[in-house]
């Protein structure tokens, strides 16, 4: 069966899947519609917050980073994965414990002012819709490319999925819809990765390939190493991000933001008791985990199969370079996307790869006749003249099976895969902000009086909202949207995780300060963003330039929001030791909250 057939059947038949749970799994109380009733199992609890959190950018995005930045894309594996560990030891119990549907309704009610739920809710759907861009990309990246379909058209078939099994289901529907997409996206990530390490390496084990040799008997990180050093790159192995300043707030800010982000937390609102909230976090690290070892081989093994597919020779033999006529049948599918095409500035008919941002080098191939690096790729929503240097890093995870000339029914999967992480973390998103803007905001600050009915039908008009505003801005991504996911993370790392944290671990803490410390987080994160946003450096590149002399500490604004959690955390603290202290009947809910039940302490559990 031709690729675009099977692709359509694969595809069809996990979006019917996804269609069918909903259906069947419909929410009828805003207790199911919000929290799925608050009785799912702590194991499948777990893997729906897996699938919840490896969004496009996970599954994707990552790999394609890692490949492009080497060592240095080890923030993404150190920030995402050590943030669900912070998250599911200081946050999620306690949250579980409080026993409300959501993070603004926890901050109102810790705080005890509406003002500070509704400052909540703004920096919740800030940090969301921003997350969401990503997710769209990632449905139109793999649409465009597979299902042969325009971009646009691409994101509208994906809009619709996401109103079925989201809007009817709500998080009952969205809960049991994620643990099939779980199932589908780590099949379809570990599949290929499998065949790839055992053709490269003869090990069937990814992880341990990754450590292996390749046909030479040279390890296969010394290979790459060599291979991308020869065009000028820096060793894969010792590339970094920036300084180390701008490493290291990076990966906090990815780490805080993971710990600080609502869809996620308001998984584990799911579960019965507080032992299921942290079984379930538990779990949740094993299946995310499995993704996450394998994702350093694939980016290793993709770059290398990339590079020597498509530059074969060096400088000063241009007849060992491919010939762009010659160009295998994945070059020539991915070309119609315009995620990666040749622009013969030589015009001798080969195509010459290398980092033009590397005088030295640069220099020596314009001497052999080279005039740059001619593969780039045309941004979506981007005319040709826009175009930027080397191939879409999110092009990585979905081309690699067909450089590996793997069956057709492998690549159909990783497809299927790709589009289970954007929907499932995207109906996550939409929850929460649907959540927000009916639950928060309507019942809990303008209508506190509204039926459980009303409410429930709100819920769904915000989530179709919801979806159209989500539609929008991935037709029309703002200027920063390469580094969207990033910035999402900076977002809520700003404005939302120290609020949490001093709620839950500071009795002193009041609501003066905690308006004061969100307003003051996310201000400053999101001033810095948008001024730099003409030079923002693009997450995963392979043309680092020098950092702009502007930056502040030679901090990238995709990290800023480490820096932006550090002015909450001092605003709060310092507001708060200057005003009032919250009322004795919330530092005794404070207290009730830490206290584990059946000890000494007066806490129970909800």
């Amino acid at each position: 069966m031709e690729l675009q057939t099977l692709t359509y059947c694969v595809v069809g038949a996990t979006f019917l899947l996804y269609i069918g749970i909903a259906l069947k799994s419909r929410a009828s109380s805003t207790g199911e519609f919000y929290v799925a009733g608050g009785g799912v199992h702590p194991v499948a609890n777990g893997m729906a917050t897996a699938a919840d959190w490896m969004s496009a950018a996970s599954f994707i995005s990552m790999a394609g980073l890692i490949a492009f930045n080497g060592y240095g894309g080890s923030v993404f594996l150190m920030g995402w994965t050590g943030g669900y560990v912070l998250l599911a030891l200081l946050l999620a119990p306690y949250l579980r414990k409080f026993g409300k549907f959501t993070v603004p309704e926890f901050i109102g009610d810790r705080y005890y002012s509406k003002v500070a739920r509704i400052v909540a809710v703004v920096c919740l759907i800030l940090a969301s819709v921003t997350y969401v861009i990503g997710q769209m990309k990632g449905i139109g990246v793999a649409f465009a490319r597979f299902l042969e379909t325009p971009y646009e058209t691409g994101l509208f078939v994906g809009m619709g999925i996401v109103f079925v099994y989201a809007v009817l289901g709500g998080m009952k529907g969205i809960t049991y819809t994620q643990i099939a997409q779980y199932v589908v996206l780590i099949f379809a990530y570990t599949v290929p990765a499998i065949f790839i390490s055992l053709n490269l390496t003869g090990n069937p084990i990814p992880q341990l390939g990754l450590g292996g040799t390749v046909a030479d008997g040279t390890y296969l990180l010394d290979k790459l190493d060599q291979v991308v050093t020869d065009l000028g790159f820096k060793e894969y192995t010792t590339q970094t991000m920036g300084n180390q300043l701008n490493m290291f707030a990076y990966t906090l800010s990815l780490m805080i933001g993971t710990a600080g982000l609502p869809h996620v937390i308001i998984r584990f609102f799911t579960v019965p008791k507080v032992k299921d909230a942290r079984l379930s976090a538990g779990w949740a690290l094993v299946f995310i985990a499995i993704l996450y070892t394998t994702a350093p081989s694939v980016a290793s093994m993709a770059r290398l199969n990339l590079t020597n597919t498509i530059q074969s020779g060096p400088i000063g033999e241009a007849d060992g370079n491919l010939k762009y006529e010659d160009r295998p049948q994945w070059f020539k599918n991915w070309e119609t996307t315009g995620l990666l095409r040749h622009n013969d500035k030589n015009k001798d008919g080969r195509i010459q790869y290398y980092n033009t941002s590397n005088k030295e080098f640069a220099s020596v191939a314009e001497n052999a006749g080279w005039r740059g690096n001619e593969l780039e790729h045309i941004p979506f929503g981007k005319e040709a003249k826009d175009a930027k240097a080397g191939p879409d890093n999110d092009i990585i995870v979905l081309a690699n099976p067909e450089i590996a000339n793997l069956p057709n029914w492998v690549i159909a999967l990783v497809v299927a895969g790709g589009l289970a992480a954007a929907l499932s973390t995207a109906a996550g998103l939409l929850l929460a902000i649907s959540s927000a803007i009916s639950h928060d905001l309507l019942k809990g600050v303008f209508k506190p009086d509204i039926s459980e009915k009303d409410e429930l039908k709100a819920g769904r008009i915000s989530m179709i909202g919801a979806i159209v505003v989500a539609g929008y801005f991935g037709l029309n991504p703002p200027d920063f949207a390469a580094g969207t996911v990033a910035i999402a993370f900076g977002l809520a790392a700003s404005s939302i995780f120290p609020v949490l944290m001093m709620g839950i671990f500071y009795k002193r803490m009041n609501r003066a300060g905690a308006i004061s410390g969100m307003v003051a987080g996310i201000g400053v994160t999101m001033l810095y963003v948008f001024q730099h946003k003409g030079i923002m450096f693009i997450p995963g590149t392979a043309f680092l330039g020098d950092m702009p002399e502007n930056w502040f500490l030679g901090i990238t604004p995709n990290a800023f929001g480490a820096v932006g959690a550090l002015v909450n955390f001092l605003v709060a603290f310092i507001v708060s030791n200057r005003t009032a202290p919250p009322p004795v009947e919330v530092q005794q809910l404070v207290e009730n909250i830490r206290i584990p039940k059946g000890s000494a302490g007066p806490a129970t559990d909800h």
